[in-house]
């Protein structure tokens, strides 16, 4: 495969629906629609006797979708030449020469110069980035995500009543449930996903400097603002995700609402990272078993070895990810003066990120439906910390004034491994009434949850 990217190469095959939404081609088929739907638009706005016929715009409207060749064709325009036209190392021109030279032929011929009509590149430019971060988002990303965390719910549900052992600072803590412990990664994602859902997408379309310049030194008497606004609020239907018009402008958007995006995606999958880590260590300590997959290999030399792959694989791929979600949401916002350049060679890696993410998700989700948690170990695990009850026993001595019942507790415990025994014994010698010390007997390790379960279940 002559290729650069794994994306394109081994991982290819799990993202052709990225890539229809996002990838190159994608980007060139943004830029012939919104170039030919502000023609249509431009027709119904009475500017010069400017009409299309219904014909006519089933003509512009056949141009899409655009084949293979119509593709080999905007490419050659921009950097080899076409017909007569000599290469314009230009990709938004070469849309509006492409044009010109599909609808040469038809009964629009005379009408022409309407398409591209006041416009700078980065009108277009800004509107069809737009309809593919949108496109990316809500129909790629988010539905994927809404899979793991459903899946993380199920997970919650299952296991709200197992008991295992916590952790905090690597060490033995109080019990929790894992099914609170998956809980706990589902309500930070449905947080996250709730704003993506309602995310919404800036763009401009005011010409050269933002300013309506051209349009208004052609046309003086024009609402040059409010048929833009019109014009881009006609790609809203049907989506969730809202693109909005940015009301003043230089020649580019300021692409804050980019960052926003790109941080909040950041945020989603700093939590799946951290999902990722925690996931890899209950396989390590065998608190979750994997499922072996038939004719999958985990070691070229250990033929028992049943790696947490998919969990490391989407540590990688989102670590990834965010690299470039984080170099977007601090490089895009910063332009000298009106605009400089820079902005365009990154814009074209936004399909490179979300990519990344996909791989991420698809490899959690791979993960997760091969893990079962390993219920009799955990539960011996558990039961091997009596001393994680010395938090329920000091705290229920406290309540009954019991004078220095944490100290007593830390003599006991800090540093030392307890038998229910020792504890049993420790607990007859307290200075406390017999139903005090029946309830403190009554607690075990696999007791002492709280209310995990309500926790790991709750709506």
């Amino acid at each position: 495969m002559n290729i650069i990217s794994p994306l394109d190469g081994r991982y290819a095959s799990k993202l052709s629906a990225l890539a229809d939404a996002c990838g190159e081609n994608a980007l060139s088929r943004y830029r012939v629609f919104v170039e030919t739907e502000y023609f249509l638009h431009l027709s119904k706005t009475g500017l010069k006797n400017f009409r299309v016929t219904s014909a006519e715009e089933r003509i512009i409207r056949d141009i899409l979708p655009l084949k293979e060749k119509d593709f080999a064709v905007l490419r050659d325009i921009e950097v080899k030449g076409y017909k007569n036209v000599k290469p314009t190392n230009h990709d938004v021109k070469a849309v509006e020469y492409f044009l010109k030279d599909v609808l040469a032929p038809t009964s629009l011929k005379n009408k022409l110069e309407w398409l591209h009509f006041a416009l700078t590149s980065e009108d277009v430019n800004s509107v069809s980035y737009a309809l593919l971060l949108r496109e990316g988002v809500e129909k790629v990303l988010l539905p994927k995500l809404l899979e793991i965390q459903k899946v993380l719910l199920a997970l919650s549900k299952k296991y709200a009543k197992t008991a295992m052992l916590a952790r905090t600072h690597g060490q033995p803590a109080v019990p929790t449930t894992f099914g609170k412990e998956m809980r706990v990664f589902e309500t930070r994602l449905a947080r996250q996903l709730k704003i993506l859902a309602e995310t919404e997408i800036s763009c401009k379309f005011g010409g050269a400097v933002g300013n309506f310049n051209a349009h208004k030194a052609a046309f003086e008497n024009h609402d040059w603002r409010k048929s833009a606004q019109k014009f881009i609020d006609g790609f809203n239907k049907n989506y969730k995700i809202k693109i909005f018009l940015n009301p003043v402008s230089t020649q580019i958007d300021p692409h804050d609402t980019y960052a926003e995006l790109f941080d909040n995606l950041r945020r989603i999958n700093v939590i799946l990272l951290d999902f990722s880590q925690d996931m890899w260590r209950y396989i390590s300590d065998d608190w979750v078993k994997q499922k072996p997959v038939a004719g999958e290999v985990g070691s070229s030399t250990m033929p028992q070895k049943v790696n947490p792959i998919d969990f490391e694989n989407a540590e990688g791929n989102i670590g990834l990810a965010n690299a470039l979600f984080n170099f977007f949401s601090s490089k895009l916002p910063v332009s000298r003066l009106q605009r400089d350049l820079s902005d365009s060679t990154v814009c074209r890696n936004f399909a490179s990120a979300f990519g990344y993410s996909l791989v991420a998700y698809n490899a959690l989700l791979k993960g997760l439906g091969k893990i079962e948690v390993n219920e009799n170990f955990i539960k011996e695990v558990l039961n091997s910390h009596t001393e994680v009850l010395a938090e329920a026993v000091q705290t229920i001595l406290r309540a009954e004034g019991v004078k220095d019942a944490y100290e007593m507790l830390k003599n006991l415990t800090r540093g030392k491994k307890i038998t229910a025994e020792s504890l049993s014994a420790f607990i007859d010698d307290l200075d406390v009434k017999t139903d005090i010390k029946n309830k403190l007997k009554r607690l075990t390790a696999l007791n002492y949850t709280g209310i995990a379960e309500v926790l790991a279940g709750e709506k």
